[in-house]
């Protein structure tokens, strides 16, 4: 890997950082990848490059780095090498669901509602049951 290359990648400049070990996954004329936020414990990155042609990318990167060169080439600072990508376009997502329901918990059903979906459930599991629920359904 070239210092250069790690120096003006520098995390101020940055699009995206990563973390670990970031999958890369081709689909047409689409390259994601997929991995664990740098800067949060919780937050997953994904980016999809939109081009005709990519380089040639490993099943997986270690921490790499995204750079915006230039309107439509982007710059991917793996820890092994780099690669410059031309693309017409880079959508960047962020999951952060993990974060959200840590800082917000789901509600616990009430209980009459899970022993109502509780029996259903039992009642579909047999055959009796099932046609009890149909012949319930059609009035």
């Amino acid at each position: 890997m070239n210092p250069d290359v790690t120096e003006s990648a520098s995390l101020a400049s940055a699009l995206a950082v990563f973390r670990g070990t970031v999958l890369c996954r081709r689909f047409a004329n689409v390259l994601t990848l997929a991995g664990p936020a740098a800067d949060s414990a919780d937050d997953e990155l994904i980016l999809s490059f939109i081009a005709r042609d990519f380089p040639s990318l490993p099943e997986a990167l270690t921490a790499p780095v995204v750079v915006a060169l230039d309107e439509h080439r982007y710059r991917i600072v793996s820890l092994a090498r780099d690669w410059v990508i031309e693309a017409t376009s880079l959508h960047v997502h962020r999951d952060i669901g993990n974060t959200f329901y840590h800082a917000i918990p789901p509600r616990p059903a009430p209980l009459a509602k899970r022993f109502f979906w509780r029996l259903v459930l039992a009642l579909a599991g047999s055959r009796a049951g099932k046609r009890l629920l149909l012949t319930l359904r059609r009035r």
